[in-house]
């Protein structure tokens, strides 16, 4: 096991999400300085300009070759090509939040609306529709393709995870832990869900039939924030206060790795374009974890 910190911003930017886009190059979101990020691993970073309230939070390859990302504080979904072009549109709800985004099996993106219980998709010309949930104050947050054909995002507020058709019917399944707190969910290679509950410090798994299995983390207070999965189907995950990123096998068995900066708050966690796991570090950096078995 090795964990390398490659510094892409000063202290104050917030890298918080990243992704590997079609480039093969890590992209990376700034969310409190409002930029977009570029890192080729071995290479150094560019960034790309927003508007500084905007709040770039999760980014995403989009099904046109581009990177569609969430503009939190200003309520409009971002698109930059990877030569640096960037388009903004305007979710019609004002204070919806929009935090989640992932490409879904249509062609669209889809995305959450924290602020205002909807679950929103924009076609790749900026077209964007909006479905209700059933439930108040849910704060819906992270999303993600399942293999099912739908979308499956988390209810941060509202103890659930969610499953929206394509048609926009939406199905609500709730977590056996009270309070828990999901956050963020990843589609796994077997056909499941894995997701994480910040509050109630655990990985969560749930079947395309609603059956959920939870797994509590040896340091109940770690916060687990994000979760992927790796090219052998393995899930990691990043504990914000717990300052580790770990991995669950299906069975439920669990490892954590500490980060070698104290207080380096790791947010998102994805899979790079050279086979590693890379985390974005609050601090102004992105971590490189690469095992024996990547």
């Amino acid at each position: 096991m090795s964990i390398e910190e490659h510094t892409v911003a000063d202290t104050t930017a917030g890298p918080y999400a990243l992704t590997t886009g079609p480039d093969g190059a890590l992209w990376f979101t700034l969310v409190h300085s409002g930029h977009i990020g570029r890192l080729v691993p071995g290479e150094q970073p560019t960034t790309h300009r927003v508007t500084p309230d905007s709040g770039p939070t999760i980014i995403t390859p989009g099904p046109d070759g581009a990177l569609w990302f969430t503009e939190y504080r200003a309520d409009r979904i971002g698109r930059i090509t990877t030569d640096g072009v960037l388009r903004e549109f305007d979710v019609p709800a004002p204070g919806c939040g929009p935090f989640g985004i992932a490409a879904g099996p249509d062609g669209a993106l889809w995305f959450t609306e924290t602020a205002a219980d909807r679950i929103g998709r924009i076609t790749v010309d900026g077209h964007i529709t909006e479905f209700p949930l059933p439930v108040t104050g849910a704060f819906p947050s992270a999303i993600t393709a399942g293999d099912d054909g739908g979308m499956w995002f988390t209810l941060n507020q509202a103890n659930a995870i969610g499953r929206i058709g394509m048609d926009g019917a939406v199905v609500l399944h709730q977590l056996p832990t009270e309070a828990a707190a999901p956050v963020g969910i990843a589609a796994g290679r077997d056909g499941v869900l894995w997701f994480v509950e910040i509050a109630a410090g655990q990985i969560g798994r749930i079947t395309p039939d609603g059956q959920i299995t939870e797994f509590p983390l040896p340091d109940r207070t770690a916060r687990p924030h994000a979760i992927t999965v790796d090219a052998d189907g393995t899930p990691w995950f990043t504990e914000w206060a717990g300052n580790r990123v770990g991995t669950i096998t299906s069975d439920g068995s669990l490892t954590a790795y500490d980060l070698p900066t104290l207080n380096s708050e790791p947010h998102g966690i994805t899979l790079g374009p050279d086979g590693a796991l890379w985390t974005a570090l609050e601090i102004g950096a992105l971590a490189r974890v690469s095992t024996s078995t990547l």
